[in-house]
């Protein structure tokens, strides 16, 4: 059984940064696309950024291109976000997910098998 768990979470300033990671295990192998979507109250489920499975193409979010940036450590089974400038408009939970059929980006939660319990970002303004 595939697991997903997403750190590196919290509450910040505007302007501030954040790095969540998310690991996988449950024998998935290093060969899949994943990503990250977030989740506001009231708002429905929002795609932050996608990673092939090889880490070479990536695609973001209109909200958040230019500001963050994802990286995946095959070896590690690790997903990267990187989150620069930060507005109070990024406050979400933020979940990881990975995608067995895709081998691109995945943009859109249908694509996605596994989901995490998602991780609480909060901006302060």
């Amino acid at each position: 059984q595939v697991r997903l768990a997403e750190y590196g979470g919290g509450l910040v300033q505007a302007g501030d940064s954040l790095r969540p990671s998310c690991t996988a295990s449950g024998g998935t192998g290093s060969g899949y696309a994943m990503g990250w979507f977030r989740q506001a109250p009231g708002k429905l489920r929002e795609f932050v950024a996608g990673i092939s499975w090889n880490g070479i193409n990536k695609g973001y979010g209109d909200s958040v291109k230019g500001r963050f940036a994802i990286s995946k450590e095959n070896d590690l089974n690790t997903v990267n976000l990187v989150m620069f400038g930060l507005k109070p408009e990024d406050t979400a939970i933020y979940y990881c997910a990975l995608a067995k059929s895709t081998l691109g980006v995945a943009r859109s939660p249908e694509e996605y098998d596994y989901w995490g319990q998602g991780t609480q970002v909060t901006v302060s303004p």
